[in-house]
């Protein structure tokens, strides 16, 4: 390998013969005579074209004359250009600043407070658990509800709420939904003057601002605000052997203790209640919280009634995409145009769907003309769309022909 150094003549071997010498001396001067005559002549023909082909507007850039007010209107245009981009980006800050302040105080922290054995004195006394977050959603008279999650709270003998202004108030269980993982508290709500607004999680789009309030760690870092975006909507997540949860995923930084805080949009209105993450080595950025339109009505559920009354029909389901798929045709004779749905496994006797006549290997595509992809959109028409005693109309495959079972809504026991 050779080195280049451009500061090192390179040496020619002549020996004794001055005319070489001479001529070499020549030749190396020439092409710099030669550079500085075309640099002479470039330039003359530089000065001569380029304002009559400004005039002509066939240069690929702007030329603007000594002489011209540097207030011209294209100068103008681009400093209002520059002044634009600086005044987006000063918004959108701005923008995140307002929707934390106007949520924050409706964000407190919920102290799981248990019952405990002092080793030493063998006495029995209250012992904090664990804490998480929570979101005051609703003021009435004197009573204010706040939303957070069952796993905050599970098996507690007492649960405080601590406030924006560091008060800690005693709260009661108003109501609790472990298959969610949603519970609601109630405090008095002479201490609370701020209420957060839900926003449409529907109309959330991946990509768009998403803002985390909690308290991760505990009360010391109560509020604590953390910004990402919103990664995907409609993930499924599941939660026990049996059952799946919808949820927003996003990678602004949840930890333990954000539980039940809130997931804000740009415009400070809550899109979901932070629930869990994927907390696994090597893994970064996969939050999760509950979407607010499918918190609503189960809140509203727990607070009327303590618990979560849902339209139940008895089946036992498999989505179609997890059946083998030579099964689609050699089994269920499905159309070759039908590639989701949901299978009947079963149906509980003397259950709803029981009664309807629905049959082991009906597949359900459409309920009251809504297309059901999977099991998912099923449970999400059932809690969110339909109610106890409401009659539905749900299109099958049976045998490979269409046909539609109406079939009415019972309350579930649990």
């Amino acid at each position: 390998m050779g080195y280049y150094d451009e500061e090192r003549e390179p040496s020619t071997s002549t020996g004794s013969h001055p005319e070489l010498k001479r001529d070499l001396r020549q030749k190396n001067q020439r092409p710099w005579l030669q550079m500085l005559v075309s640099s002479i002549i470039g330039g003359l023909i530089v000065a001569v074209l380029v304002p009559g082909l400004a005039t002509l507007n066939l240069l690929p850039y702007d030329v603007v004359p000594k002489n011209e007010s540097t207030t011209s209107s294209e100068t103008t245009q681009v400093n209002q250009a520059v002044a634009q981009q600086q005044t987006l980006e000063y918004k959108v800050e701005y923008d995140v600043i307002d929707a934390v302040e106007g949520v924050s105080d409706a964000i407190v922290g919920v102290v799981n407070i248990q019952e405990g054995t002092n080793f030493f004195s063998r006495s029995v006394q209250d012992v904090e658990r664990g804490t998480g977050s929570g979101v005051i959603f609703a003021k009435e008279d004197d009573r204010a509800h706040i939303v957070t999650n069952y796993h905050v709270i599970e098996g507690a003998q007492r649960v405080e709420v601590s406030l924006a202004n560091g008060e800690r108030v005693d709260a009661q269980l108003k109501g609790a939904d472990p298959l969610t993982d949603l519970a609601v508290l109630e405090i008095d709500g002479t201490h609370v003057d701020t209420v957060a607004e839900f926003g449409d999680s529907d109309s959330i789009r991946p990509g768009e601002p998403a803002i985390a309030i909690g308290n991760p760690l505990g009360l010391e870092f109560s509020r604590t605000v953390t910004q990402g975006i919103i990664s995907a909507r409609e993930r499924s997540v599941e939660v026990s052997q049996d059952w799946e949860v919808n949820v927003i995923q996003t990678d602004a930084a949840i930890n333990p203790g954000n539980s039940g805080g809130a997931l804000i949009n740009i415009q400070g209105q809550v899109i979901g209640i932070n629930s869990l993450k994927i907390a696994q080595s090597g893994v970064e950025g996969l939050g999760f919280a509950l979407p607010s339109n499918d918190v609503i009505p189960i809140i509203e559920d727990l607070v009327a009634h303590g618990e979560v009354q849902r339209p139940y029909m008895g089946v036992s389901i498999i989505d179609l995409t997890d059946v083998d798929s030579r099964h689609w045709t050699e089994t269920l004779k499905l159309p070759g145009d039908i590639n989701q749905g949901v299978v009947i496994r079963g149906t509980e006797a003397m259950s709803p769907a029981d009664q309807a006549g629905f049959q082991e290997l009906d597949v359900i595509v459409e309920i009251n003309g809504e297309p059901i992809h999977n099991s998912m959109e099923l449970r999400k028409f059932l809690f969110n769309k339909a109610s106890i005693g409401e009659t539905i109309e749900v299109k099958v495959y049976r045998g490979g022909l269409p046909e539609v079972v109406e079939v009415t809504l019972e309350a579930s026991e649990s």
